[in-house]
């Protein structure tokens, strides 16, 4: 908490930087951020507090039309002045009730999680990778706009990158520029689709950059009459949208990375330390559950398929399992060790939802020294069910439905949300089931209109 004058000279520099307009962003329980625009001259109310709303009005805040007003509370050491809009400054927000952190605030979990890690020695790291579309969006229709982006395989293609070079270009500037040390960028494998990676970072602050580069991604793209997606799966035929979640624990007092071990010490070669193996351990407990917080729409699933309408594999995790660089299982420990990387999470995660559950699932790990068991580096898609079966290979859900069974029937789930907000995400996420069962689609008009 700044002081008083911490916070007037933080006024100050805002002014003379040009802002007119704070934004303390919190999210709904879809991570889709929500705010009021306070103009600077109240700035001291602002940072204590004082915008206040009513949470019934708003989708998984635990609130009913009766319920006294909920308030956003801004982290003021998360100010991004936006660039393309420099009198506007972002600010990411918790929720408080009655003036204590909100339980149904989903950014207020995670703390407390990153709290317990911090009461056992760790800072909990996370990078999570950008992958959305750039699309035209016309009369309810999803096209690529380039007509030379229409190779079957086209990842890592220089040519359909550069073509989009300079709305490209100025997401990477933008986020450099805002410190976040972009290291890599690409076209990645299905037509109209990138990816942008940039540097790790602690849990908390990652899942706020997550939050704000979903919305600036999809400003830069409006402005040139185009649309950034996050849907996990816009086309049936081509590869979906991840967001896959890269973590490890270091330690809080040296910043070492805790699972980081020389290959040669590692009886799997993986570069992994015990403490990472049983974070790992952990996750794969609990994997199924979390799936519903990594994957959290009806679209997911449609992204969580070996195959389907595509011309080759999928690329998605459908195992609850891990292993090398084998992209067949949802953990993968990458070349080099030292993290462990969840690659059922995709692009419509909220993403301190899924943070706080799958780092409390983790540390569950650590704290029983769970045995994830042998890493599995065979191509899993090529087995039967029984095959799968035999080897102890559990699958991760089919349907959100299913998800969101899983998601209920497991106590961890309650234990780290809170009854209010475990019980809130699976209200909302039925009735999102119900809701998809209850339209009817094109391909049911196309099939059945003239069959019987």
């Amino acid at each position: 908490m700044k002081t008083d004058s911490e916070i007037q000279n933080l006024k100050e520099d805002l002014i003379r930087k040009g802002v007119k307009y704070c934004i303390g962003a919190y999210v709904d329980i879809h991570g889709v951020p929500k705010a009021k625009c306070v103009p600077i001259a109240h700035f001291e109310h602002f940072a204590e507090g004082s915008e206040a709303y009513t949470g019934y009005a708003l989708d998984g805040l635990g609130q009913a039309p009766n319920d006294e007003e909920i308030r956003s509370v801004p982290d003021l050491a998360t100010a991004i002045q936006l660039p393309w809009q420099p009198e506007v400054c972002w600010f990411a927000a918790d929720n408080a009730f009655q003036g204590k952190p909100y339980n149904f605030s989903a950014r207020v979990v995670l703390q407390k999680v990153l709290a317990e890690a911090a009461s056992l020695g760790y800072r909990c790291n996370l990078g999570i990778e950008c992958e959305f579309f750039v699309l035209k969006y016309d009369d309810g229709k999803l096209s690529v706009p380039n007509a030379d982006d229409n190779l079957t395989k086209s990842c890592y293609d220089v040519k359909r990158l550069l073509d989009s070079f300079p709305l490209i270009d100025r997401m990477v500037t933008t986020m450099n520029d805002l410190g976040w040390d972009v290291y890599s960028l690409d076209h990645e494998d299905a037509n109209g689709q990138f990816e942008l990676d940039f540097k790790y970072n602690d849990a908390l602050s990652m899942a706020d950059q997550y939050v704000f580069f979903r919305y600036m991604a999809k400003k830069m793209a409006a402005d040139e009459g185009l649309l950034a997606t996050f849907m996990p799966k816009p086309f049936a035929d081509k590869t979906g949208n991840g967001a896959h979640f890269n973590m490890s624990l270091a330690d809080l007092k040296t910043g070492k990375n805790l699972f980081v071990v020389d290959p040669k010490d590692d009886p799997n070669g993986l570069g992994l330390s015990p403490l990472g193996y049983a974070f790992v351990g952990g996750i794969i407990k609990h994997g199924r559950a979390l799936c519903a917080a990594f994957a959290p729409t009806v679209n997911s699933y449609k992204r969580l398929i070996r195959r389907g309408s595509m011309a080759y594999y999928s690329w998605a995790p459908i195992f609850n399992s891990f292993g090398t660089n084998n992209r067949t299982n949802s953990i993968r420990v990458p070349q080099g060790g030292g993290r462990c990387e969840s690659r059922n999470a995709d692009s419509s995660c909220n993403p301190y939802l899924a943070a706080a559950l799958v780092f409390a699932a983790g540390l569950e790990g650590v704290r029983e020294s769970i045995n994830p068991g042998a890493p599995h580096n065979e191509n899993l898609y090529e087995f039967t069910d029984e095959e799968l079966r035999c080897r102890g290979i559990q699958p991760l859900p089919k349907t959100l439905q299913e998800a969101v069974d899983a998601f209920e029937a497991d106590p961890f789930i309650e234990k780290v949300l809170g009854k209010g907000l475990r019980d809130e995400f699976v209200a909302y996420k039925r009735q999102e089931w119900t809701d998809y069962h209850q339209t009817v689609s094109q391909w049911e008009i196309d099939h059945y209109a003239r069959l019987f």
